[in-house]
């Protein structure tokens, strides 16, 4: 298939609100695909690649969208895979320079509409109501199996792709209800939503456990005899890097195993470690150096000698984790009254944790997806910060001024420090505020930023301050997000480097 049906297709999804359509439109893609390239397909829908990351930055991916577009349409699936797939494989000195000639060829074979998409796939911006939920039930349609089938295989194997190819390939229910828990094949992990206090999240759930949050690296442990394996969150296979959590999975007594859990780095006393510190051990580079121990706790059991857990409910899986890795549970507590799940979020925020976690005991595992029966209450402050810069956006963003600098105020040398960037809780009407709000304080501009003059303010939440060696100052906001605009503000009465100093504890 080109590569211009699919964007054509994509084009069109994300121009109707009518999900019952989207679904309409992609079967009938999925039904033109060829078997080899329906995995290709699902994952540009789902607004990735194949690969995953693959080293591609902003400037590279603005550089190659720089190159003339053709008029004529010629790109196959096939070759652009493929092109991810050698993009992906460049390692080594002069590795950027390579990737960004080698990407700008692919863009000078696309067309306009092509490099667009070809763009914000790469950044991660395919907004276009084609997403997994929606592709689940578009795969159910072209392949004429019920949702429900579709929905748990993808679970259980952790690649929807995968599942559309035996779908469509016209074999039957039983082949997707094979699909189950197997040892050394990660499953998707299952995610929580938010939720604005502990009070309102045990009234939500009602049935319920609290356990701590920890800010560490979401690891599955795959236990097989003595073959112990660990997946990220990602589902990439880490297990070379954390060889201290493969001895201690391998010493449980129970010969299968598969465990959902944290790794964290753990300071002399006990406290965690920055979550950046953590997320050391887990880097492109070789894992060699191992003076930086993990510790790794388990808040799920999934499998455990023969007998697949992710149908029970989470009151049995607890029961499961306490009985085959009693020492590694995460803190937490069974059924707690309301007063007693506060104290317990504050001392987990007192040990330096993220917050805690409520969990319905009744509910089930499930895989991949976030829902309501788990939900994470974690501690957001923010800061008044004022606005350097803004990057123009891209996809859908384009014309907009979207990620934004953000500066703390240096009264000793009456200058701002930058903290960071972010384009994240930005409505289009915000977009659209700001565009001209910030076009008018225009200092200075370069092929994607505009440089203002400090005078807006905003109110950004953020769940940590990080060391960060990239800006001036040494720190970085994780998880920034705009609130709102303060308006009522000037520059002047910004927040300080001092205090984002004091709150980082620097």
């Amino acid at each position: 298939m080109r590569l211009s049906e699919l964007v054509h297709d994509s084009q069109a999804v994300a121009a109707t609100n009518s999900r019952l359509e989207k679904i309409r439109r992609l079967a009938d893609l999925l039904t033109r695909v060829s078997a080899e390239e329906i995995e290709i397909a699902v994952a540009f829908l789902s607004g990735r690649t194949r690969q995953g990351r693959i080293g591609i930055g902003y400037a590279a991916v603005a550089s190659a969208a720089a190159v003339p577009p053709i008029d004529e349409p010629a790109l196959n699936l096939l070759e652009v895979d493929d092109a991810f797939r050698e993009l992906a494989a460049i390692g080594g000195q002069g590795a950027a320079r390579a990737r960004t000639q080698q990407l700008s060829a692919l863009f000078a074979r696309a067309s306009r509409d092509e490099q667009d998409f070809l763009q914000r796939l790469l950044f991660g911006e395919i907004r276009q109501g084609a997403l997994e939920g929606v592709l689940v039930e578009a795969i159910a349609k072209a392949a004429g199996r019920a949702p429900d089938r579709i929905r748990r295989a993808a679970m259980m194997a952790g690649d929807l792709g995968h599942v559309a190819r035996v779908a469509l390939s016209g074999a039957g229910d039983g082949a997707l209800d094979a699909f189950g828990v197997e040892l050394m094949r990660p499953v998707d992990p299952m995610l929580a939503e938010s939720s604005d206090g502990v009070p309102e999240a045990l009234a939500d759930l009602g049935d319920a456990t609290v356990e701590y949050k920890l800010d560490g690296a979401r690891i599955q442990a795959h236990k097989a005899g003595d073959d112990v394996r660990v997946f990220s969150r990602s589902l990439r296979d880490v297990t070379a890097a954390v060889p201290e959590v493969v001895e201690v999975v391998r010493a449980l007594p129970a010969r299968d195993l598969v465990l959902d859990g944290e790794a964290i780095a753990l300071r002399a006393d006990g406290a965690p470690h920055p979550f950046q510190v953590t997320m050391q051990r887990f880097g492109r580079k070789s894992h060699s150096d191992m003076a930086l121990s993990l510790t790794p706790f388990f808040f799920d059991c999934l499998y455990v000698d023969g007998a697949s857990l992710i149908d029970e409910p989470l009151e049995r899986r607890v029961a499961a984790l306490g009985d085959a890795a009693p020492a590694l549970g995460v803190p937490r507590l069974i059924r707690p009254t309301a007063d007693a799940a506060q104290a317990f979020a504050a001392e987990a925020l007192v040990g330096g944790h993220e917050g805690v976690m409520a969990k319905a005991l009744g509910a089930a595992y499930s895989a991949g997806r976030r829902g309501s029966a788990w939900l994470k209450i974690k501690r957001a402050r923010t800061l008044d910060l004022v606005i350097l810069a803004a990057e123009w956006g891209h996809g859908r963003r384009r014309g907009w001024l979207s990620n934004l600098h953000l500066g703390a105020r240096d009264p000793d040398h009456h200058a701002f420090v930058m903290l960071g960037k972010t384009f994240k809780g930005l409505t289009d009407e915000m977009l659209a505020w700001q565009t001209d709000k910030l076009l008018s304080l225009e200092i200075g501009r370069d092929d994607y930023t505009v440089h203002v003059r400090p005078e807006l303010v905003a109110e950004i939440a953020f769940n940590e301050i990080q060391a960060s060696p990239t800006y001036p100052g040494g720190l970085a906001l994780r998880f920034a997000r705009v609130k709102r605009y303060r308006t009522d503000k000037t520059a002047a009465e910004a927040d300080t480097i001092a205090t984002v100093r004091q709150l980082a504890g620097s």
